[in-house]
């Protein structure tokens, strides 16, 4: 088992003995020096001592009145402070003892000079200068000893301290740095997403808890990447579909709005659809303003009303207006959204399919009142001119009574004229015929509304026909030919009641019959140049399609309409 001790109290053990020895040797260097700053003086002051004992055995034989002032000066140079350091308690035994026998030395030596014993003086002078040297060279030797103290402990200290230090370092290296390099080594692999590492044991407390913190949170990482995987994978597969879903949708979008919308392009993004979710079966049903419905089934069919089997519906709502609903029937859970953006999709593709046919719708009137106003004010002013110069010609014919051929040819003039003119305002009332909305029902009941006011005959309207399956511009082709028929009936047929029938025939193509109990087919037949047959057969053309006449078992005619649907190839 490990014995755990704190780093911190190991670094700072190191701190302070590093201080210790750092402070032990400033601090003997300090005292060392303070000893040492009287040394030079004192050294000056002894040496000085020698001089003045030669000079005090010169004035003693030459100026005898100054040799009191010389002793005094003399002993105050031997007790001054820098030679009385000798006697403090650090000096050497030898250096004190040596000051004591300069100083008793002394003492003869003053009582020498003080009876007058020159002789004396001067014969013992030698050995009191060489006891002066003594002391002399015994602060020399103290001062030299202070000095290889000082150069010794600092050379112990920096050798101590430089052994500490290199002790501090292997042992750092290896209890510390080892395992943090270890730990460093563990992090990097744990970067990696390599979560099964061994962390370092180690004696210190701070670095345990730096491995098992380490430890712990590499475990919480190992079970937290395992889980982030696992989302990461549902995410992926999530962000797939949704980009599949989006692909199809964006597919499906450029498909509906690019081409006409049309019973196949309807059906082929149903079967998409339906194979891209797996659903059973799926339909579309679209409400018309007439409420017909047509609807639109996927590949498979859709069950019959008997079925058990439930179905989901999304409605198709534009505006608060409910353009129809998107049925479908699933074995497994629906992915509603997806089905709710195809439904706004499908929306969005019908509301903008009605709104260019009213636009289409709107100019194509727009164009015709344009034609009809021109016509009007060239042609027709035209025409009404010619027919007043013919009359007034007439009047002024019929008082020259002797150009009676003239006459004859005048009168012929002006029924053409009058019959051009007719068929004029004909036109002009086909051409004025507008449109509020792109609903060919509306469109013939206007038209109906007007002959109604021309004629007692009985006219009826039974219309089935799904507003999708024509186009704007074929609108004004069949309202042109259901109004000749209808004028022709009415005018030449002299017919009593006058049914049109609007629907879809067997092969799914729209059919359009004009039923009267007028004079029958071969009256049209004989008349065939006045009742515009030609220009009848010449729309149905435009419409890609055929117009019949026949006899009807109850007498009268019948005029029947039949064109191929939009999305079929057109001439006009």
């Amino acid at each position: 088992m490990i014995k755990r001790g704190s780093l911190t109290s190991t670094i700072l053990g190191l701190m302070l003995a590093f201080i210790l020895l750092s402070s032990s040797l400033a601090l003997y260097a300090i005292f060392n020096l303070s000893i040492s700053i009287g040394d030079a003086k004192a050294i000056n002051a002894s040496g000085s001592l020698r001089m003045q004992s030669y000079r005090l055995l010169l004035y003693a034989q030459n100026e005898p009145e100054q040799t009191n002032e010389k002793i005094i000066q003399f002993e105050k140079t031997l007790d001054s402070p820098a030679l009385q350091r000798s006697l403090n308690w650090y000096s050497p035994t030898q250096l004190s003892d040596q000051y004591l026998q300069v100083i008793n030395r002394w003492q003869l030596m003053r009582t020498y000079i003080e009876q007058g014993k020159l002789t004396q003086y001067k014969n013992g002078l030698k050995n009191f200068v060489d006891t002066i040297d003594t002391l002399v060279f015994k602060m020399e030797q103290f001062a030299a000893l202070k000095l290889r103290w000082l150069v010794i402990s600092q050379i112990s200290g920096l050798i101590l301290m430089l052994f500490i230090a290199v002790i501090a370092v292997s042992y750092t290296r290896k209890r510390v740095v080892k395992p943090l390099h270890q730990l460093m080594d563990s992090a990097e692999t744990i970067s990696r997403g390599v979560f099964d590492v061994e962390m370092p044991k180690t004696e210190y407390i701070e670095l345990t808890a730096l491995s098992n913190a380490l430890k712990k949170i590499t475990t919480e990482l190992s079970t937290l990447y395992r889980d982030l995987e696992g989302q990461v994978n549902e995410k992926t597969v999530a962000l797939t579909r949704a980009n599949n879903e989006l692909n199809f949708l964006y597919d499906n979008l450029i498909k509906l709005q690019a081409d006409k919308l049309e019973y196949k392009t309807l059906q082929g993004a149903l079967n998409q659809l339906k194979h891209f979710e797996r659903i059973s079966y799926l339909r579309l049903v679209i409400e018309h303003q007439d409420e017909t419905q047509d609807v639109i089934e996927a590949l498979d069919g859709w069950p019959d009303a008997d079925s058990e089997l439930k179905s989901v519906s999304f409605p198709l709502i534009h505006n608060n207006k409910h353009l129809g609903h998107l049925d479908v029937i699933s074995q497994k859970a629906v992915n509603t959204q997806l089905l709710a953006n195809f439904a706004m999709m499908l929306t969005r593709s019908i509301t903008i399919h009605n709104a260019t046919e009213q636009r289409q719708q709107l100019a194509l009137m727009e164009e015709r009142a344009v034609i009809a106003r021109e016509l009007h004010d060239s042609l027709g002013q035209l025409l009404s001119f010619l027919k007043i110069q013919v009359n007034l010609l007439t009047k002024s014919l019929k008082r020259d009574q002797g150009k009676e051929e003239a006459e004859k040819q005048l009168h012929q003039i002006n029924a053409g004229v009058t019959t051009a003119y007719s068929q004029l305002r004909e036109l002009l009332s086909t051409f004025r015929l507008t449109l509020k909305e792109p609903d060919l029902h509306q469109g013939i009941e206007m038209m109906l509304d007007q002959l109604r006011g021309q004629s007692d005959a009985q006219l009826l309207l039974e219309y089935h026909l799904p507003a999708h399956l024509m186009e704007a511009k074929q609108h004004i082709h069949i309202l042109q030919i259901t109004r000749e028929a209808t004028l022709n009936s009415i005018k030449h047929a002299n017919a009593t009641k006058i049914c049109i029938k609007c629907n879809v025939n067997d092969k799914g193509h729209p059919s359009i019959s004009i039923c009267d109990n007028g004079l029958g087919i071969e009256h049209i037949k004989e008349r065939d140049q006045h009742f515009g047959i030609g220009i009848m057969h010449e729309r149905a053309n435009k419409l890609n399609g055929t117009i019949n006449f026949r006899s009807n078992i109850d007498g009268g005619s019948t005029v029947i309409l039949s064109f191929p649907p939009q999305q079929e190839p057109l001439n006009g």
